[in-house]
């Protein structure tokens, strides 16, 4: 693997990203830090614990996969879209000696990377409100990394399926939000029927949700390595779907 293509892409996007990084960063962080104060201390102060934690430990927790979330999968959709459709930012890139796979796996990995810092800022706000810090929270930093890497990946992939950006609505209402309500971040599955519980375990934000809640309570080492493992297949089938899509539409 040549790391040329990769750096060249990264370099074109630092570049990009030190002319707009106010913007992409509020958008980021502010949202999933108004769902933990809101949650936190509206639904916090009629519910004293949930599994053992305090109500803004279990929510602030949660939130990380929020930010990471958000910051990934819209980035992946919204800015593969553009640059793809409206700014031909891709013929380009692949007038050079970049293929369409090393294209989209190094946006890819800047959008995780991205992620990775955007997915701690909820976990500070929470420490300045009651959470106590561990070290391993030293590990969330890389839980939202690979979690953002899948969901860059399926955003890149959405966005050369759908006919047109407008599109996005019946994605955003349809898929992520589900995914977002539906994976133990405001609250815990086990209150919900067993056939969601079981799918849950479809859902990667789920498995990033409990990684991050272990990595700040304490480490279940089997059910943990069954989460990673989660995630590390869900951004391979990602990749695979959203080189194969994005192929067909920059190239044949």
């Amino acid at each position: 693997m040549e790391l040329a293509p990769y750096v060249g892409v990264w370099t074109r996007e630092l570049t990009v990203f030190r002319r707009y990084w106010g913007s992409t960063t509020f958008a980021s962080i502010v949202e999933p830090t108004v769902y933990l104060l809101a949650f936190g201390f509206g639904l916090g102060a009629l519910i004293t614990s949930i599994n053992g934690y305090s109500y803004i430990e279990f929510v602030g927790t949660g939130s990380v996969a929020t930010a990471v979330l958000f910051a990934s999968v819209f980035a992946g959709m919204f800015n593969t879209y553009i640059k793809r459709v409206y700014q031909k930012t891709y013929d380009g890139i692949l007038a050079t000696p970049v293929d369409v796979g090393e294209l989209i796996t190094a946006e890819a990995l800047w959008i995780a990377a991205k992620a990775g810092v955007y997915g701690c800022a909820p976990l500070l706000v929470a420490m300045c409100f009651g959470l106590t810090p561990s070290w391993g929270m030293l590990a969330v930093p890389l839980i939202a990394f690979l979690t953002g890497l899948g969901f860059a990946l399926m955003g890149q992939w959405l966005s050369g399926v759908v006919p047109s950006i407008d599109s996005f609505n019946y994605v955003t209402s349809a898929l992520i939000t589900p995914l977002f309500l539906v994976a133990g971040t405001f609250f815990p599955i086990s209150g919900l029927p067993t056939w969601v519980q079981t799918l849950s375990q479809l859902n990667p934000l789920y498995h990033c949700v409990q990684l991050v809640r272990d990595a700040v309570f304490g480490w279940q080492p089997l059910a943990d390595l069954w989460h990673v493992i989660a995630l590390i297949i869900f951004a391979a089938i990602m990749r695979v779907l959203a080189v194969r899509r994005l192929e067909r539409r920059l190239i044949q």
